[in-house]
């Protein structure tokens, strides 16, 4: 279970990042930078489909589901989500392509929609740790987790789910140092957060959103 709650971190620090532009942007402490927008958005968009959600239903949910059969309603619903999310992406991105078309007449349609499928993502994503976590360590057996460390421990990298460590931290690094030389001179309570790796303090913006 430690690679799927290294990409909930990994996730939630991306979906702080963005929170964090969108609303400098609002509050016209920041200028729009589509560029980063777009790449914070482009990191988000395969991440759960390919490598995370996945793991969860092949893995974590069917073995739960075998063990423990009352696990199914909020198996069903995180599932549910699974799908939904897929939509809603779809409209962040074309929210922010309308944005950096339309100008700022387009800005809180981008902002809404930003601010929701964070909202949802962080949800979603909270509901797995204190919901089925838990159920899969009372109830999942020593083999049960052995298949699942063996099929899992090929994908380290939590971004691409392909076997380089280090692949990760460069483009992150990248991305949250390109937002932190623009927000230079915002007020330090706009200030993101040091994170070099995502499973060094990203956890904490799982529940403690800006």
């Amino acid at each position: 279970m430690r690679i799927i709650r290294e990409e909930h971190h990994a996730l939630a620090a991306m979906l702080h990042a963005l929170l964090f532009l969108v609303r400098g942007i609002r509050s016209q402490q920041m200028k729009p930078n589509f560029e980063l927008m777009g790449a914070l958005i482009y990191c988000i968009d395969p991440f759960p489909e390919r490598p995370h959600h996945p793991k969860e239903d092949r893995w974590l949910f069917r073995l739960l589901l075998l063990r423990h059969p009352p696990a199914r309603a909020v198996i069903d619903r995180l599932q549910s989500e699974h799908r939904s999310g897929a939509t809603r992406i779809r409209q962040l991105e074309q929210a922010l392509n309308r944005y950096a078309q339309g100008g700022d007449a387009e800005m809180p349609a981008f902002a809404e929609a930003a601010e929701d499928y964070v909202t949802f993502e962080r949800n979603h994503m909270h509901t797995g740790e204190v919901e089925v976590f838990p159920l899969a360590q009372q109830y999942l057996r020593p083999d049960d987790w052995a298949a699942i460390d063996e099929a899992l421990f090929v994908n380290t990298d939590p971004l691409h789910a392909v076997a380089v460590p280090d692949g990760f931290d460069e483009l992150f690094r990248r991305i949250v140092n390109l937002a932190r030389r623009q927000s230079a001179s915002v007020p330090t309570r706009f200030d993101l957060p040091q994170i070099t790796r995502p499973s060094q303090r990203a956890s904490s913006l799982l529940w403690n959103p800006l």
